[in-house]
């Protein structure tokens, strides 16, 4: 299963907002299509299509090392950053270990290679932890992170150098 990664076309909005919705669901976490637009650079943000079908997302701001944006409201893009933040990446629930969430982080890490970001940033939220330190994260338990990420959220980050590139 390959699938083209790409950027997010108008009419993909939607189909994000349901992928959101359905990977968050029962969680204080969905922020509708809105507050997703504004989480989101052109240049940064990525839909994996699979036959037309949207199996997966990943958005991405540039935003100052240690911040993040608070999910309980609508943000704009640090355009004078170095740092690159992930802010969301999901993958259909039935297309789930099977290495696509690692190939969008991988194809993120080289497109903020690309534009010459130095460092990529997100918050792990739900115990996800462990998978972006696979993915070469570490944790910064100091960063505050606003609340509405849910106990245990935690910011981490990588040089934008020691990330793995797509293969």
């Amino acid at each position: 299963m390959t699938g083209l990664i790409r950027g997010i076309a108008e009419a993909d909005w939607p189909q994000v907002a349901a992928l959101e919705a359905g990977a968050y669901a029962d969680t204080p976490l969905t922020e509708g299509e809105a507050g997703l637009r504004s989480r989101a650079s052109a240049a940064t943000s990525f839909v994996l299509d699979l036959d037309g079908r949207i199996a997966g997302y990943v958005l991405a701001l540039p935003y100052r090392r240690f911040h993040c944006p608070d999910p309980a409201r609508p943000d704009e893009a640090a355009h004078h950053a170095a740092n690159l933040h992930l802010h969301d990446l999901v993958v259909s629930a039935p297309l789930r270990r099977r290495g696509l969430g690692t190939r969008l982080a991988r194809h993120l890490g080289d497109v903020a290679r690309a534009r010459g970001f130095a460092t990529l940033s997100l918050v792990a939220i739900a115990g996800r932890e462990p998978f972006w330190r696979a993915n070469g994260y570490h944790p910064h338990h100091e960063a505050r992170v606003p609340a509405g990420y849910g106990s245990g959220a935690v910011y981490m980050s990588a040089p934008v150098a020691a990330l793995r590139r797509a293969g």
